[in-house]
């Protein structure tokens, strides 16, 4: 019998993911996934930093969470740059004292468009911003987490790192190129204790996915809706919980995964 009640208890504590006291840097906080993730995450007690170019968004959120008493401020970052990057993880080491966990979350669509449609300007503003900005996160992370013990990072990615993604190539490419890295980061930074791991979601219903529809005609759109089994688009909230629970010391064991959440679209 007493085991039983330590087992229910202990379940009952699991209920939300445990992040209080985390230090937790996100980027791409001002909308969207980002911005539902460093709610949550500051709402259950971890200390928030979140960068974004959107200034003044990236500002709302912050007082939107410090009027309900909650630890998350902002930062503008173009993380397209390797200047600003640095400039925003140093913000955040002094801010917070560390960092436990980085969540590598800016990034822009495309519209649909045939490869060989895509100018060369479209292309290299996506692996810019998709691929480049998560490599300099990603360096600018292991310098602040191997010195102080290691840390986490989680890159948001998408299914469209997994599998074909047509019209949205370079998109597609700059995911798979996130998973390349994620895995690559997985094995090489183990030994100092620094996990990496990426979150691939499907079509969640924000602001950029909004955007990418509102120029399908309602065939595409309807199309995108149904992609997946379950028949609808996914709401940023079922993500952040997902990545609530990654940034928890729960999923301690999981290292270079791909976490998918796309309804069962890849099943």
């Amino acid at each position: 019998m007493t085991t039983n009640v330590i087992e229910t208890s202990a379940l009952a504590t699991m209920t939300a993911s445990n992040v209080a006291g985390k230090r937790i840097l996100i980027t791409g906080g001002a909308s969207g996934i980002g911005a539902a993730s460093a709610l949550l995450l500051a709402s259950r007690g971890a200390k928030v930093v979140i960068g974004d170019r959107a200034e003044a968004l990236g500002a709302a959120v912050a007082e939107q969470a410090q009027q309900a008493g909650h630890n998350l401020v902002f930062h503008q970052v173009d993380v397209t740059s390797a200047d600003d990057v640095r400039a925003l993880f140093a913000f955040a080491m002094q801010q917070l004292g560390g960092l436990d966990v980085v969540i590598n979350n800016a990034g822009i669509d495309h519209q649909p468009a045939p490869m060989h449609e895509l100018t060369d300007e479209d292309f290299d503003r996506n692996i810019a911003v998709n691929l480049k900005g998560v490599w300099h996160c990603m360096r600018a992370a292991i310098a602040c987490m191997a010195p102080n013990g290691g840390g986490h990072v989680i890159n948001v990615a998408s299914i469209a790192g997994l599998r074909s993604a047509p019209l949205l190539s370079a998109y597609s490419a700059a995911k798979h190129g996130v998973m390349g890295l994620t895995k690559s980061a997985a094995h090489e930074y183990a030994r100092v204790n620094i996990r990496f791991n990426a979150v691939c979601p499907s079509f969640i219903d924000t602001p950029m996915v909004r955007h990418t529809m509102a120029n399908m005609d309602e065939r595409a759109q309807q199309a995108t809706i149904k992609a997946s089994p379950l028949r609808r688009l996914g709401t940023v909230d079922e993500v952040s919980g997902a990545i609530a629970w990654l940034a928890s010391d729960e999923s301690s064991f999981m290292n270079g995964h791909a976490f998918t959440l796309d309804g069962g679209m890849l099943a």
